[in-house]
C-alpha cells in the first residue's frame, strides 16, 4: 500500500503524522511512504531523514493524495484541501467532525473514507488516539491560564499558587477525563485551588483519593456549575462526549459571574465549545475577551508543543496504520472492532451515530456496508 502525509495548513500548527521512525517501519513492512517536502519542519524533522527512513519526498500536496491509498494527518482537512478528497482514499486523522459540518459534507461528497483518530475506541470505552493529545491539551490548558491571568495584559494580575498571607487562585475544572484529570495535576502542583466538577461520580472518587483533601470535588448541575464559577479566576472546559458536539454547560450570565480579568480555557473548543461565550481562536491570535473574561480557545492546542505531541501520536496510531496497509482496509476493519469505531465516514456515508446526530444526517451502521469477511 502506498502511505502518504501532507504538511498541515492550520494556522501555527507544527505537529506531523509520521515520524521517520515510523517511516522505517512501514517500508520495512513492504509499503511505499510519500511525505511532502518540510511536512515535518516544524516538529524538526527535516526531509533528509524521511529520505533516510525510505520515504519519497514530493513536492506538493495534491501529489500526496493523488498517489497514496491511505493518507495520515494530524488535523481535519481545511477548504484549500477538500478538492484533494476522492473515491479510494483513505483519509486517517483528528476530525471532529460534529463541529465541522462544511468539512463533513467535503468528505462524503468525496466518496472517500475518512478514519478519526477521537472515535477510535476500545471494548472499555478508552479512546487510545485522544488520550495523548487530551494529556498534552490538559497540561496546557493550566499554563496557558496561568500566563493570561498575569500582567500586562486584560488578565487580572494573579499568582496561581499564592503566597504566605495572600490566598492562591481559585481553578475550576469542567470535566474529569483525561484533559481533566491532567489539568487537575498541573494546578495542583502549582498550589492552586481547585474545584473539578464532573457528571463522573466514580472519577471525582479517584481524584479525590489521589489527592486526598487537596482537591474539591462536585457532582455537575446547571446550578453546581453557577455557583463553583462565580468569582472563579480560571475555569477550564473538559467536556467530551464522544463523536458529538460538546454540550454547552457554561452559560453567558455564569462567565460573566467570574468577574473581570478572570479567563477561561474552553479545551472542548474543537468540538464546538462548552461555554457560550467560546468562539474558535488560534495560536496566532489566542484570545479575546467577552463578558470581561479572557477566553483562550485554540482547537489545536498541542500543535504549540510539536516535537512531544508527533512522538506521542505518531507512536500510537502506527500499529493501526500498519494493520490497515497489511490487511487492506476492509478487512482491517473486520478483524479490528476498536479501529471500526473510528470510521466516521465510508463512501458517502455518515457512519458515526454521534456525528449524524449532531449535524442532522441519516447515519448508515459500518456492519451494513462491510458485509462478510
Amino acid at each position: 500500500m502506498i502511505v502518504g502525509t501532507a504538511r498541515e495548513i492550520k494556522t501555527e500548527e507544527y505537529r506531523v503524522a509520521l515520524t521517520p521512525e515510523g517511516v522505517t517501519d512501514i517500508v520495512r513492512a513492504g509499503h511505499q511512504v510519500l511525505v511532502e517536502t518540510g511536512a515535518g519542519d516544524g516538529s524538526h524533522y527535516l526531509d533528509d531523514a524521511y529520505r533516510a527512513a525510505g520515504a519519497e519526498i514530493v513536492a506538493t500536496p495534491a501529489e500526496v493524495y493523488a498517489r497514496a491509498q491511505l493518507v495520515c494527518r494530524v488535523k481535519e482537512p481545511e477548504a484549500v484541501e477538500f478538492g484533494f478528497l476522492r473515491e479510494g482514499l483513505v483519509l486517517f486523522t483528528y476530525l471532529h467532525l460534529a463541529a465541522e459540518p462544511a468539512a463533513t459534507r467535503a468528505i462524503i461528497d468525496s466518496q472517500c473514507v475518512a478514519i478519526a483518530y477521537e472515535t477510535v475506541e476500545r471494548d472499555d470505552g478508552f479512546l487510545p488516539l485522544l488520550a495523548p493529545m487530551s494529556e498534552v491539551a490538559g497540561r496546557m490548558a493550566v499554563e496557558v491560564g496561568a500566563q493570561h491571568l498575569k500582567r500586562p495584559g486584560p488578565g487580572r494580575g494573579v499568582l496561581l499558587g499564592g503566597l504566605p498571607g495572600v490566598a492562591p487562585a481559585h481553578v475550576v475544572i469542567i470535566g474529569s477525563g483525561n484533559v481533566g484529570r491532567n489539568a487537575c495535576r498541573v494546578a495542583v502542583g502549582l498550589g492552586a485551588r481547585v474545584t473539578v466538577v464532573s457528571n463522573a461520580p466514580d472519577q471525582l472518587r479517584e481524584l479525590d483519593e489521589r489527592y486526598a483533601g487537596r482537591i474539591e470535588t462536585l457532582l455537575s448541575s446547571p446550578q453546581a456549575i453557577a455557583n463553583v464559577v462565580r468569582g472563579a479566576d480560571l475555569l477550564i472546559g473538559a467536556v467530551l462526549v464522544q463523536g458529538r458536539r460538546a454540550p454547552v454547560v457554561v452559560t453567558r450570565k455564569m462567565v460573566r459571574s467570574m468577574g473581570p480579568g478572570a479567563v477561561i480555557v474552553d479545551v472542548a473548543v474543537d468540538q464546538g465549545g462548552c461555554v457560550e461565550t467560546t468562539r474558535e481562536t488560534d495560536h496566532a491570535a489566542p484570545i479575546y475577551v467577552e463578558e470581561g473574561v479572557v477566553h483562550y480557545a485554540v482547537a489545536n492546542m498541542p500543535g504549540a508543543v510539536p516535537q512531544t505531541s508527533s512522538r506521542a501520536l505518531a507512536g500510537l496510531t502506527l500499529p493501526y496504520v500498519l494493520r490497515i496497509a497489511d490487511k487492506g482496509l476492509d478487512a482491517a476493519l473486520r478483524s479490528d472492532r476498536t479501529l471500526a469505531r473510528g470510521v466516521n465516514a465510508y463512501r458517502g456515508h455518515v457512519t458515526h451515530a454521534g456525528v449524524a446526530e449532531s449535524l442532522g444526517m441519516p447515519y448508515s451502521p459500518l456492519e451494513s456496508m462491510l458485509g462478510a469477511p
